[in-house]
């Protein structure tokens, strides 16, 4: 039987990429799955700090641009979740602020998605299978200080990829654990979720 995706529950994969599990991300994603459940969504949560890699990120390889399918051709922990992204209606990347980008932990993931897009230079164009779905980034950051800065490679890939945009960012989380007494933030994970269980 084939899926529907406007009537069947919606598949929502959350990569969280704090090498903290019980961290001011930790909590983030925990409101935003609470909601998202809420709603009958179906969530995954995969900590990208704790996968067992072959490669530190993309290697350039570009096997995956000399096959039909849409993976990655290193394999190891990191393949599966690619092709979970691939599959699933909405896709969550969660993260600190460190230096101003998202974390090592994250972009290790982040930039191997380059084998879930096929390129013809030639004519110029591109496809892939992550057009139509839904993007949700949340971050968190000790103080006022650099997640715009986070948040706009985000919402260009987003834009670039035909994917519906959204974010929740946390500034002034303070210290690590530090936002889970922020009722305003919670509601507003929480209410996020539950949006995005009904786009």
């Amino acid at each position: 039987m084939t899926r529907d995706p406007d009537t069947m529950p919606k598949k929502i994969l959350i990569l969280s990429g704090s090498p903290k599990k019980d961290g001011n991300t930790a909590s983030l994603v925990n409101w935003f799955a609470e909601g998202a459940r809420s709603k009958a969504a179906e969530v995954e949560i995969v900590h990208t700090a704790f996968l067992k890699y072959k490669s530190a990120g993309c290697t350039s390889c570009r096997v995956c641009q000399k096959t039909e399918k849409y993976e990655c051709a290193v394999n190891d922990e990191a393949k599966p979740v690619l092709k979970k992204m691939a599959d699933v209606d909405v896709i969550v990347m969660a993260t600190p602020l460190y230096f101003f980008a998202a974390s090592a932990q994250l972009k290790l993931v982040l930039d191997r998605m380059f084998s879930l897009y096929k390129w013809d230079n030639e004519a110029g164009t591109v496809r892939t299978p992550l057009t139509g779905k839904t993007l949700v980034l949340m971050a968190s950051a000790y103080e006022d200080v650099g997640l715009d800065a986070l948040e706009k490679p985000f919402a260009l890939t987003a834009g670039y990829t035909g994917m519906k945009f959204m974010s929740l960012l946390a500034a002034n989380a303070g210290v690590s654990g530090g936002i889970r007494d922020n009722a305003d933030m919670r509601e507003k994970a929480v209410a996020l979720g539950e949006k995005a269980a009904l786009l």
